[in-house]
């Protein structure tokens, strides 16, 4: 019987992946929480009030992404469906829908660092050089810091745009927050440009001072 040779990278993808899964589905089930507490239940009543992942995923964001990352060698990245969100339904829409988008990159800081404690538990006992479960918990943390700061950026339709508006609400953010297709190709168009290398000097900075906090700096 001939030996079943298994790729590394692909040993790595299949155990990244529940991390990348559970990521999203925080991000988004906090948008959903904090929308059912101050009053919209539009999310509640689609069944994404969950920290179930099937209940999140997106086609592209969430299958595609992350398979096109693999083959390329790229870090696992990508994004879940997006919850919604009525702001008529809140008592106070603009500084209620400001807490509620501001809730999923929260959610993924948190969820950073705790990632890090465990990390630096994992660390102590296996060597962060040689285990495995430290390799997948500082990936844990790299993904998390990078969709806290990726989805603060004020470009729609991320978090950062919905912030935006709320603390200037005017006609010229109101545009520019409903821009559609067009906010996703200028999102693409700041991937593909020299500001996503200062973007990525900002979650490598973050990423330094939980080092430096963990004592590994």
């Amino acid at each position: 019987m001939p030996d079943l040779q298994v790729s590394e990278r692909l040993i790595n993808f299949l155990m990244f992946l529940p991390i990348f899964l559970l990521s999203i589905s925080v991000h988004e089930y906090s948008h959903a929480f904090f929308a059912n507490k101050y009053g919209d239940d539009t999310a509640k009543k689609l069944g994404r009030l969950t920290l179930n992942p099937f209940k999140h995923i997106d086609l592209v964001g969430s299958v595609i992404m992350p398979l096109a990352a693999f083959a390329s060698g790229f870090a696992l990245i990508g994004w879940a469906k997006p919850v919604p969100v009525d702001r008529k339904n809140f008592s106070n829409p603009l500084k209620d829908d400001a807490i509620v988008s501001f809730a999923g990159p929260l959610s993924n800081f948190i969820l950073s660092a705790l990632l890090f404690v465990l990390f630096i538990i994992s660390a102590n006992i296996f060597g962060e050089q040689n285990s495995i479960i430290s390799s997948l918990l500082w990936y844990g943390v790299f993904l998390n810091v990078f969709l806290f700061a990726f989805n603060l950026l004020p470009i729609p339709p991320l978090d950062g745009s919905h912030i935006l508006f709320d603390l200037f609400p005017n006609k010229l953010t109101a545009k520019y927050l409903n821009l559609g297709l067009y906010g996703s190709l200028l999102l693409l168009v700041f991937i593909y440009s020299p500001l996503w290398g200062f973007f990525m000097e900002i979650v490598n900075f973050i990423l330094q001072l939980f080092l430096k906090i963990g004592g590994y700096v």
